[in-house]
């Protein structure tokens, strides 16, 4: 299975280049902005629009493609003291609870983001349909995912090391 590894390892790199791209996209625009409103004297009406879809989509991107298991917000003083058994059942409890979650969020999500294709951004013109897309990738995303990680602490795989010091991925 070298091929679906190599695909994978492929995958992520353009998960992380696209998000260095929405980066340096947000912080290009800023710098014109500051340009245009402080040394012209005539600021940019669209790039605030810019500036918060792209740092909604940095967001959600990174959390569903990006951020690593081991990068995950949790309570390490309690993860980090309590056994591997008791941290697998952790894993299926809240990966369970999540994809409930996400699951029950997904048709209304979709049927939002359907329905705002009627609507467009004020200076832009892109349809918000568009522009808020990047949440059902992130819920179908994150449900694949937790799904994964519930089986895998089924099967009895080691959790994510939770050691602040040492970011092993």
């Amino acid at each position: 299975m070298p091929t679906a590894t190599a695909a994978a390892h492929w995958l992520r790199r353009r998960a992380d280049n696209f998000i260095v791209g929405l980066i340096g996209t947000m912080f290009l625009t800023f710098l014109l902005q500051i340009f245009f409103r402080y040394v012209i004297g005539r600021p940019l009406g669209w790039s605030e629009e810019v500036i918060v879809t792209v740092w909604l989509w940095t967001v959600l991107w990174g959390a569903a493609f990006v951020i690593g298991e081991s990068e995950e917000i949790r309570f390490d003083i309690v993860y980090s003291n309590i056994s591997e058994g008791y941290r697998r059942i952790f894993t299926v409890i809240t990966g369970v609870i999540l994809i409930v979650v996400y699951g029950i969020s997904l048709p209304a999500a979709y049927g939002y983001v359907s329905f705002m294709k009627v609507e467009r951004s004020a200076y832009l013109q892109i349809p918000i349909n568009v522009l808020y897309s990047i949440y059902v990738v992130f819920a179908v995303a994150s449900i694949v995912r937790y799904g994964f990680l519930v089986l895998r602490a089924i099967k009895g795989t080691p959790s994510p090391q939770t050691d602040p010091a040492d970011l092993r991925d």
